[in-house]
């Protein structure tokens, strides 16, 4: 009995893991260059049942689920056309390098400002850097020439945060950055309703398992104790 416990509880961990991964993919719909998260799960295993008194196998029981992995869909998305100056997307493959407080990290999202020194940089201030992998300088005209901003290729990427990727730079990548565009969120708004929608049922069901289950130890108990 109070292995269905854990059983149950270990179901209702795992789906509430994916609520928060499903909830941060609806909360940056909207949010240029975001690559969403798939997470799987995978069993702790399973245990064998056997009659105690003939040694007949009954059948197995499965010991609980935990999320598995969560990969990332690392797919480019369609750019659309914003007309700003400083705004840049990459057609194909690769990123765009940023150098932060704590080292250089690589993100998609090409929505950029420039500082009071004119040098170009993301909207928290990081810089953004070039094929040579120093800062990029805006022209007198206040505009940055596509190709003065370096395309980089990033083995094992790795998100940190919702638009940072930290990953080994391997050259420059193949990918070509368009002025004027901004890289579309990957996170499909209707789909991931559907996925919350179905975990939340899960994460329920796991609930009126352990009522039930709490139920009918509370009524065994109470059995029990009445007993001469």
């Amino acid at each position: 009995m109070e292995r269905g416990l854990y059983i149950a509880a270990s179901g209702m961990l795992t789906e509430q893991r994916r609520q928060d991964q499903i909830a941060n993919d609806l909360a940056n719909a909207a949010t240029a260059g975001y690559k969403p998260d798939r997470s799987t799960q995978r069993s702790f295993g399973e245990l064998l049942l056997a009659n105690s008194k003939t040694g007949q196998q009954i059948g197995s029981l499965g010991l609980g689920v935990q999320i598995d992995e969560t990969v990332t869909d690392w797919t480019p998305q369609p750019a659309r056309q914003t007309d700003e100056p400083l705004d840049f997307a990459i057609n194909g493959e690769g990123f765009f390098a940023v150098r932060t407080g704590e080292g250089t990290f690589y993100t998609r999202n090409g929505q950029f400002t420039l500082s009071p020194q004119g040098i170009l940089t993301t909207a928290r201030g990081d810089i953004v850097l070039g094929p040579n992998g120093q800062p990029i300088q805006a022209g007198p005209n206040g505009k940055v020439d596509p190709k003065d901003i370096g395309v980089y290729n990033v083995q094992n990427p790795r998100k940190v945060g919702d638009n940072l990727v930290q990953g080994n730079a391997a050259g420059q990548a193949a990918g070509q950055v368009q002025q004027g565009f901004l890289e579309g969120s990957g996170a499909d708004p209707a789909r991931s309703m559907v996925n919350m929608i179905a975990s939340f049922r899960s994460f329920e069901a796991g609930q009126k398992v352990i009522r039930t289950l709490d139920e009918t130890l509370a009524l065994a108990a109470g059995k029990v104790g009445s007993l001469q």
